[in-house]
């Protein structure tokens, strides 16, 4: 016989591992999502990522979700129209958080217009600040020179936060293999194949390991501030790291959101980081727009003991061929990641009115 000679974005692998399944229909608790997306500034075409937002609220919850973080709020009308289509519209189900224009930064002085903004969004009802990976990546100054998360002229932009009693959701880097070679060694190759506008290997780019350690300097120059390291710390393939930031500054925070690949296939050491942490750990997908089945997803890994199950509903999935294991969870751990510590750092997510708790035998 002969081995066929299969390129490898035809290659399917069906397991022939059994293991226990467990369905889980909807989260054992109350949940918020810290992390979703829900404006128009990410959409293709420029709408609302939701366009019926009563059915949202149908679909969280059958889930049990009984809160979201949209981290789509951008500034100016934008913001005020996400806040009046969700906020508003529906008090205690949504929170939304604005950006800053980082095109100011191409003029000098942009370190106080950038604070006055933020003042500016948060008195028109922003409920935090989301920091995107552009910051140190892309955004640059008046001399051209890319932008640190650490660079002294953010200052008062973080200070802002901190006096505003918001927090901070920080999205720096991205998974170690995008500032790697894209070669046969890259785990990430199919991935980067698809999308090589993620490729942050090249000169232009700093180090992955320069970001991070703005970031750290970031967090520790402003304990007063509120930061949630979101996708798990921004470096989930590194937990020791997480840990340590966590140990250290008692500030951070972090969220789950679009991990599974990566804390799942680390579980024990997934498990201990949020067992250690229990009141620094936030529930969030990512997911755009929201799925049913990428939450039941989630709520197996938070929830079982299952073992190597698909991280993805997608085949091949996008971020790793390989399976991840569930977290098991205590209930008094879950209360807190699942929606406590997000309702704490957010409290205009009211937790009234109470949705159901269902326990399963």
């Amino acid at each position: 016989m002969t081995t066929p000679d299969l390129p490898l974005s035809r290659y399917r692998p069906i397991s022939q591992l059994r293991v226990p399944v467990t369905r889980v229909e909807r989260a054992r608790m109350p949940v918020v999502d810290a992390h979703v997306h829900l404006g128009r500034w990410l959409s293709d075409d420029g709408d609302w990522m939701v366009g019926d937002v009563p059915a949202l609220l149908d679909t969280m919850d059958a889930l049990n979700v009984r809160g979201m973080v949209n981290l789509d709020g951008r500034w100016g009308r934008e913001l005020a129209e996400n806040i009046e289509r969700y906020d508003a519209a529906h008090p205690g189900r949504f929170a939304t958080f604005c950006h800053v224009d980082w095109s100011q930064a191409a003029e000098p002085g942009f370190d106080e217009r950038l604070a006055a903004q933020l003042r500016a969004s948060v008195a028109e009802g922003a409920a935090g600040l989301k920091v995107w990976k552009d910051l140190g990546l892309h955004v640059r100054d008046h001399r051209g020179e890319l932008l640190m998360l650490d660079d002294v002229r953010l200052g008062p932009l973080w200070a802002a936060a901190g006096e505003l009693g918001i927090p901070i959701a920080l999205h720096t880097a991205d998974p170690v293999a995008f500032f790697e070679p894209v070669d046969e060694r890259n785990e990430r190759l199919e991935q980067l194949t698809a999308r090589p506008d993620w490729v942050f290997s090249g000169p232009e780019f700093p180090s992955f390991e320069r970001l991070m350690e703005a970031m750290e300097a970031m967090v520790a120059a402003h304990p007063a501030t509120t930061v949630i390291g979101v996708h798990a710390g921004c470096w989930p393939e590194n937990l020791g790291w997480v840990g340590r930031m966590l140990d250290e500054h008692p500030n951070f925070h972090i969220d789950i959101a679009a991990r599974l690949a990566e804390l799942g296939r680390a579980p024990r050491a997934a498990r201990a980081l949020v067992t250690s942490h229990p009141d620094r750990v936030l529930f969030g997908t990512d997911e755009i727009p929201p799925d049913p089945e990428v939450y039941r997803l989630h709520f197996r890994f938070m929830e079982t003991a299952d073992e190597a199950f698909a991280h993805s509903l997608e085949d091949p999935p996008p971020m790793g061929r390989w399976t991840i294991s569930g977290l098991d969870l205590p209930d008094d751990v879950l209360t807190r990641v699942y929606a406590g510590n997000a309702l704490r750092l957010v409290p205009r997510l009211d937790p009234r009115p109470e949705v159901v708790t269902v326990t399963r035998d």
